[in-house]
C-alpha cells in the first residue's frame, strides 16, 4: 500500500523545474513582457499623475553673540522645537491663512505709509504728507483649496540635529503643488510670532515647480512583469500537475515499475498508395466468366 502511494504521489524535483521551464520558455516571456507593458501603460495613460513641491524653513531665535554659552543652549533649543514646529504648520490657524493665500494671492510691492503732520508755534497740526496706501498686486494663479484639502496634501519632514524643516505639498499640476507649498511657508512665517515667541524665521528655499511623485513608473512595470512571471509560471506548474498522460517511458519503467518490451513507430503512408488484391485461383475465375457469358 505504501508503496502504491509513493509510486502516485505527484511530485516535482528542482531539474524537473528547470526542465519545464525551458520547455516553456516562450511563455513565460511573452506574458511576463506582456503584464510589464500593461503596468507601464497603467502608470501614464490610467493613473492620474501627482506632484510634490517642497519650501525649507529655518527658524532661528536671536540669542546674545557675546555668550557663547546662550548661544548654545539657544541652538539646541531650537533643534527640540523643530518637532513643535511640524505640528503648528499642520494646524488649522496656519492652514486656514494659506487657503486664503491661495484665493486670493497677493504681493505687498509698497507698504502703506501714514499722513505725516506738523504742529506749528501755535500748536496747530499742519499736513505735511497725505496718507499713501499700500501697493498691492497679484502674486500668482489663484487656487481654491479649503483647510481640510490641504491639511491632507500637506507634509512636513525634519531632519535630526537640524533647525531646517521641509514643508511638502501634492497636487494634480506641478504649478499647484508649487503655489500651495509656498502658500503653507509664508503663513507659517507670518503667524509663528503671534503662536511663539520666536522672532526670526525664514524660507531658505522657496518652492519650485512640483516634480512627479507618483505613480512610479518604474515599480509599476516591475511589478507586471514579475506578476506575469509569477502567474504563468504557476499555470504551467499546475498543468503540469494535473497531467496525468503518458509522456515518455521514464514515467511507465521509473514511475509505474513496468517493463518496456518496445515501441511501436509511427510512418507516414503516402496518398498514392494502393493495395492490390492478389487473385491465386485464375483458371476456376476464367470458368466463371464463361458461364456468364453463355448464360
Amino acid at each position: 500500500m505504501e508503496q502504491e502511494q509513493e509510486q502516485t504521489d505527484n511530485t516535482i524535483d528542482l531539474t524537473q523545474l528547470l526542465q519545464l521551464c525551458r520547455r516553456h520558455i516562450w511563455a513565460l516571456i511573452l506574458w511576463s513582457v506582456g503584464l510589464a507593458l500593461v503596468g507601464w501603460g497603467i502608470a501614464n495613460f490610467v493613473i492620474s499623475p501627482k506632484y510634490t513641491a517642497s519650501a525649507q524653513i529655518l527658524v532661528n531665535q536671536k540669542s546674545n553673540k557675546n555668550d557663547p554659552n546662550t548661544a548654545y543652549i539657544t541652538q539646541q533649543a531650537n533643534m527640540q522645537l523643530v518637532n513643535t514646529y511640524k505640528d503648528i504648520v499642520t494646524s488649522h490657524v496656519i492652514l486656514k491663512d494659506a487657503s486664503d493665500r491661495l484665493t486670493n494671492p497677493v504681493r505687498v510691492v509698497k507698504k502703506a505709509k501714514p499722513a505725516k503732520y506738523k504742529t506749528t508755534d501755535n500748536g496747530r497740526k499742519v499736513l505735511v504728507r497725505k496718507a499713501q496706501p499700500a501697493v498691492i498686486e497679484r502674486d500668482s494663479k489663484a487656487y481654491s483649496v479649503s483647510a481640510a484639502q490641504l491639511a491632507k496634501s500637506v507634509s512636513v519632514a525634519t531632519q535630526q540635529q537640524s533647525q531646517v524643516f521641509s514643508v511638502s505639498a501634492k497636487a494634480d499640476t506641478p504649478e499647484k503643488a508649487k503655489a500651495e507649498a509656498n502658500a503653507v511657508a509664508r503663513s507659517f512665517r507670518d503667524q509663528i510670532p503671534n503662536i511663539m515667541n520666536i522672532n526670526n524665521v525664514t524660507i531658505v528655499a522657496p518652492a519650485t515647480n512640483g516634480v512627479q511623485s507618483s505613480p512610479n513608473v518604474k515599480m509599476f512595470t516591475l511589478a507586471g512583469f514579475v506578476i506575469g512571471l509569477v502567474l504563468t509560471f504557476a499555470v504551467i506548474l499546475i498543468r503540469e500537475m494535473t497531467n496525468t498522460t503518458v509522456r515518455d517511458d521514464t514515467y511507465l519503467t521509473q514511475d509505474l515499475g513496468l517493463t518496456n518490451l518496445g515501441h511501436v513507430s509511427h510512418f507516414h503512408v503516402s496518398s498514392s498508395f494502393k493495395l492490390i488484391k492478389k487473385n491465386n485461383n485464375k483458371p476456376a475465375a476464367k470458368r466463371e466468366q464463361r458461364k456468364r457469358r453463355r448464360v
